[in-house]
């Protein structure tokens, strides 16, 4: 049997899933490393972490497994987004990767939209304001502030372009993560050389841009001695964490959404139609280079569990079990009158303000620690609920089934609450935390010419569960996604003058 090796490589960890041709999943194996916080608004990743976390969860599936490997036909990444590499002359990295949670450059993009008429013109144009974490802010901070630095970058790379460096030796950009940045062309598929001048950018630190499921170059032999594979064991260049989601979740077809439930949570839906982001939401290049993903991102989802999990039940990090005894909790509770935002870290969809934070409204002393519990799982799925409805109003898409990834895919009460809230069935693949990977390796494939095509590639994942929403508890449902709307109408000048300085 012929298999192919994805690795999935987060903020915190790094997973590798070794698959069989046929789509079954063999083995996987995950190793995590820290993120650096040196100053206030601050956040680097060594990228050497990642590559050790790579050839250590490789080698640790291929020995489990027993798997030789020669039978190795082919690997892919699929990667966080948005990091800033610095390579000199000699494609030697210069410092730590700038992570795409680093905030340095608040006032670089504050300074820019102002360029464009200010923040609410900027928004309108573009569909949300520029935050410090974007790319284009970042670039403008190393021209301010480390202009030195900036002139001994030779290239700019981000992690996808890290890891394909180190497996081959070569210095590209994919296009699905190029076009995060806002300097690729949707349209001609290249860097934008046009609004490169304008804002004073050097297309010239720009690597070479390939599709999602190019062959960037085989293995080297130090690169094959560190993963256990063979040299020049095809590297195919698989794309960012969304656009292999939507893949690994088999909704490549037009129209058809996939919902992410991570730390934080997105929507995204695949589409030839070139739209213009609106209210936080953004076209950017999908795995399929025929298609566009119009993506939608409520920046706290997960983290509104693991923030009550560590607050109101006082569980450590090692608690392995403090989520299933969560949704054990809620699971007898129905709707009640106590709302919960859950805009945590601010919000990019469908409000995008960073001003914004989270509270219980209506918190009584008769409610319980099962009510908070439920209040959070509600206003997560409002919020998805809110970014559905603009979605059908703005673009016309109204997806009548979500393929759902990420842990919180494992949730079953989780799920049958944003069934409910959304009115939307929702499907669960086998392999939910793998998404990611398995949409990789679905891409090597394609490269390898296994799968005709993308779409091809995504068609016979399986359904593993299939939750259709209840109308019993509608009534209240709507009451209360009313009622938070309204919330954030009346507080949002309170949010305001709390966090003006953010």
């Amino acid at each position: 049997m012929s298999h192919l090796l994805a690795f999935d490589v987060g903020t915190t960890r790094t997973k590798a899933v070794l698959i069989a041709v046929d789509g079954r999943v063999v083995e996987t194996a995950s190793a995590s490393y820290p993120v650096h916080y040196p100053r206030p608004h601050w956040a680097e990743q060594d990228q050497e972490d990642w590559w050790r976390a790579v050839g250590t969860t490789s080698r640790e599936v291929l020995g489990r497994s027993g798997v030789d490997a020669g039978s190795v036909l082919g690997l892919a990444f699929s990667t966080q987004m948005l990091n800033v590499i610095c390579l000199d002359g000699d494609r030697n990295v210069i410092g730590r990767s700038i992570s795409w949670i680093d905030g340095r450059a608040a006032e670089e993009a504050k300074s820019l939209m102002r360029r464009f008429g200010g923040e609410g013109i900027f928004a309108a144009l573009l569909g949300a304001t520029l935050t410090g974490k974007d790319f284009l802010p970042k670039y403008l901070w190393f021209r301010k502030h480390e202009p030195e630095l900036l002139s001994r970058t030779a290239t700019l790379i981000d992690a996808n372009g890290y890891l394909l460096l180190r497996s081959t030796g070569r210095v590209v950009c994919e296009w699905g993560n190029a076009s995060v940045t806002g300097l690729f062309s949707l349209k001609s598929k290249t860097w934008d050389t046009g609004l490169m001048k304008f804002l004073g950018v050097d297309r010239k630190k720009f690597p070479e841009l390939v599709r999602s499921s190019e062959n960037v170059g085989g293995l080297t032999d130090d690169a094959a001695k560190h993963l256990g594979l063979r040299p020049g064991t095809p590297v195919f260049a698989g794309s960012g964490d969304a656009m292999t989601a939507a893949v690994g979740a088999g909704a490549v077809r037009e129209g058809e959404c996939h919902l992410s439930l991570g730390t934080s949570a997105f929507v995204g839906i695949m589409t030839r139609r070139r739209v213009t982001g609106r209210r936080g939401m953004a076209s950017i290049q999908s795995a399929d280079p025929a298609k566009l993903l119009l993506i939608a991102e409520t920046e706290a989802a997960g983290a509104c569990l693991k923030w009550a999990a560590k607050e109101i039940y006082g569980a450590s990090e090692e608690d392995a079990g403090i989520y299933r005894r969560m949704d054990d909790e809620i699971a007898g509770t129905s709707p009640g009158n106590l709302i919960f935002t859950p805009w945590m870290f601010g919000e990019r969809s469908p409000v995008p303000d960073h001003r914004l934070r989270a509270g219980f409204i209506n918190l009584s002393a008769s409610h319980t620690r099962a009510d908070m519990m439920r209040s959070i799982y509600e206003g997560v799925a409002f919020n998805l609920r809110w970014i559905l409805e603009l979605i059908e109003v703005m673009y016309g898409f109204n997806p009548e089934v979500l393929r759902v990834i990420g842990g919180g895919a494992r949730g079953l009460p989780w799920l049958r609450i944003i069934s409910d809230v959304t009115g939307k069935t929702l499907e669960t693949t086998e392999w939910p935390q793998e998404a990611g990977a398995i949409g990789a390796s679905r891409l090597a494939a394609v490269g390898l010419g296994i799968y005709p095509s993308v779409k091809a590639a995504a068609a016979d994942l399986k359904v593993a569960d299939r939750i259709v929403p209840d109308q019993s508890a509608r009534e209240a449902h709507d009451r209360n996604y009313e009622a938070f709307r309204l919330i954030y109408r009346a507080l949002r000048g309170v949010y305001g003058k709390l966090n003006r300085d953010l």
